[in-house]
């Protein structure tokens, strides 16, 4: 039986899933082995496996930081929200359907089951397993329900870890508050807590420290500093732009209602003199060198949105004038409709192009000549890509999920990967027209590739950056230096102790 510690928080974005990945490297580090597990996770930021399954992306970087492949095993349960109080329902790495949140919670016990299931198949293959909960144990009226804080901590008979934000102020009370709501029959799991994101001399927080243990019979086991992350974070909540002053090269990123894998642009944060900028203004766009629409889990919605909101028609202003990025969703955005005549994602929407009327459907940005139909099963694929044109000759590993196919209504001026990578000659994977300055592409983590990335920005600007060597490399070095940050500011031996 392996040693199991439990991140749980006050609520979300708090830092357990920074944190668990912390311990997973820390842990692995000292030369034992490690894997992560959550059971259930709500999150529009995901990714595959190497079988070609889907699982959230934070647990994909917490087996990075172990040192292993991702295996659904350690997220059995995803749910993506779409909209309208619907989300989809992801079990081990594939989709089940779409239901409400009041349908999901009928199906508890099954999922249970199944996250029960994928813990023991994990339990034998390691020294220890680092859970992360969800949200917040105190959630009272989710407790009958709960597989994935303080009943799965019970199964797996883990030691918790409760952390708490400091940064948003109250923290005392919301880990007292959130101790007292949490079944009496679950506190004893409490094995201690920790106060996360602190800024200013922490000696002024020590005669707090110890009127709270006084208080709560749980210790206080670490005050850790706020520390600018490079690693993913699964929340969008916690978008975090990056402003440079007179930076190189403006990015704006269109802050969609829906945005999903928004981890796809990390690696231009990364780079000295290059700003890049969540954008919720349309007048922020002007500035901008580089406009992204990112992948998003509702493309119909999200397409409404820019058209309501002013979004596609300045973008049909700019093009030819500043170069436009499509991922996934976005690239689907870039055509002139997007077709759900099955309603996979959408609840009914008009559209002004030509369609046969049935369910929903958007008019697109009118920027490239194609249509994407929503049907068939979600598309999964991790590989190697090789491009041409304007990559030439370069390989990187990237992987495609999304619904739908998109088909052009002449060929697309010119493709950057090549055919014999593509299923059914498939040159829609990546599409590139210079004269609008428009790129389309389904194909996320393609910029983790340095050699992409330059190969970008000289189509960009004239103007030289220095590009790290390897963004994975980048990670692990952030992963390691996350571990000796955690031994030095908490008490570990007493949250690894038995």
């Amino acid at each position: 039986m392996p040693n199991i510690l439990m991140f749980q928080g006050t609520g979300s974005g708090v830092g357990k899933s920074v944190l668990s990945a912390g311990f997973c490297r820390l842990l692995k580090n000292r030369g034992l082995s490690v894997l992560p597990f959550k059971s259930q996770n709500m999150a529009l930021n995901s990714g595959v496996t190497p079988e070609g399954l889907e699982m959230g992306r934070a647990q994909i970087v917490q087996a990075e930081a172990c040192g292993v492949f991702p295996d659904v095993r350690m997220n059995p349960i995803l749910i993506k929200p779409q909209g309208s109080g619907v989300s989809q329902l992801i079990r081990m790495g594939k989709v089940v359907r779409n239901c409400s949140a009041r349908e999901y919670y009928t199906m508890a016990e099954d999922n249970f089951r199944i996250a029960k299931q994928a813990f023991d198949s994990l339990k034998t293959e390691a020294d220890w397993i680092v859970m992360e909960g969800a949200g917040s144990p105190a959630e009272i009226n989710l407790q009958a329900t709960d597989i994935v804080n303080m009943r799965m901590a019970e199964y797996a008979g883990a030691k918790v870890i409760l952390v708490g934000d400091i940064d948003r102020g109250g923290v005392f009370a919301w880990l007292k508050g959130t101790f007292d709501l949490i079944q009496s029959q679950h506190r004893p799991l409490l094995h201690g807590m920790l106060i996360n994101k602190f800024r200013g001399d922490v000696s002024l927080l020590k005669p707090g420290i110890e009127q709270f243990n006084e208080i709560v019979p749980v210790p206080v086991l670490g005050v850790i500093p706020w520390r600018e992350m490079l690693l993913e974070d699964e929340d969008s909540q916690n978008l975090q732009s990056k402003i440079v002053q007179d930076a190189k090269l403006e990015v704006g990123i269109i802050r969609l209602p829906y945005i999903s894998n928004f981890t796809d642009f990390d690696p231009l944060k990364q780079i000295s003199g290059i700003s890049v900028r969540f954008v919720n203004r349309i007048q922020d766009l002007e500035s901008a060198d580089l406009i992204i629409l990112p992948g998003s889990k509702n493309t119909l919605f999200d397409l409404r949105f820019l058209h309501e909101k002013g979004f596609a028609e300045k973008l049909n202003q700019l093009s030819g004038r500043t170069w436009i990025l499509g991922i996934c969703g976005g690239f689907q955005m870039l055509g002139e409709a997007v077709e759900d005549p099955n309603n996979m994602e959408s609840s009914g929407a008009s559209c002004e192009a030509e369609t046969s009327g049935i369910g929903g459907c958007e008019s697109g940005l009118g920027l490239l000549p194609m249509t994407t139909v929503l049907e068939g099963d979600k598309k999964l694929v991790r590989r190697t890509y090789k491009g041409i044109n304007w990559l030439n000759g370069l390989d990187w590993t990237g992987y495609e999920i999304h619904l739908g196919r998109t088909e052009f209504h002449k060929n697309p001026q010119e493709s950057f990967v090549t055919e014999e990578v593509t299923a059914a000659n498939d040159s829609s994977l990546g599409v590139i027209d210079r004269k609008q300055k428009i790129i389309g592409t389904y194909i996320h983590g393609w910029l983790e590739s340095p050699e992409v990335i330059q190969k970008l920005l000289a189509l960009l600007t004239a103007k030289t950056f220095d590009i790290p060597l390897s963004f994975q490399e980048t990670k692990e070095r952030e992963m390691d230096e996350l571990a000796l940050f955690l031994e030095e500011h908490c008490e570990v031996e007493k949250i690894l102790a038995n």
